[in-house]
């Protein structure tokens, strides 16, 4: 027996056939539509089980599990959309106001004995100005891009 029945209300399976039938939405989450479709045990009695589910749309066990729970749990959307990461694998290591700082060195005069900045030079200039402990030239380079 099922922990986690999905049943589906009309107006949620007209807009999950509607994202099928329209086919604009993202790969993954046209994929969790057809999961959550397959498994309503609404209108057409009994849902499919999550190994016919598995064998007919080429997706895992624990995936549909997942997108069962989900649903269950927290409603249509937080099973359609991927889970949002509660804390970044990695914090930034320059803010809004460190940017600023690079941005500013960036277009001010190259250092003595340099006709331009290169990325190492900023980021050793961000070094000695004490905005950040280390910092690579990728990292500069990132976002003087993003900031282009």
């Amino acid at each position: 027996m099922k922990k986690y029945k999905v049943t589906l209300s009309l107006e949620e399976r007209v807009r999950l056939e509607g994202m099928l039938k329209a086919g604009k939405a993202s790969a993954n989450k046209l994929m969790r539509a057809r999961v959550l479709l397959k498994a309503d045990v609404g209108r057409d009695g009994p849902g499919w089980g999550d190994a016919r589910i598995v064998e007919a749309l080429d997706v895992g066990i624990c995936t549909v599990e997942r997108i069962r729970q989900r649903f269950v749990e927290e409603g249509l959307e937080a099973a359609l959309n991927r889970k949002q990461q509660e804390q970044p694998n990695r914090a930034r290591v320059l803010d809004g106001r460190g940017e600023a700082q690079l941005i500013a060195l960036a277009c001010s005069a190259a250092p003595e004995g340099h006709t331009q900045w290169t990325l190492q030079l900023l980021a050793n200039g961000l070094v000695e100005l004490k905005v950040v402990d280390t910092i690579s030239d990728e990292t500069v380079r990132r976002v003087l891009k993003k900031t282009n």
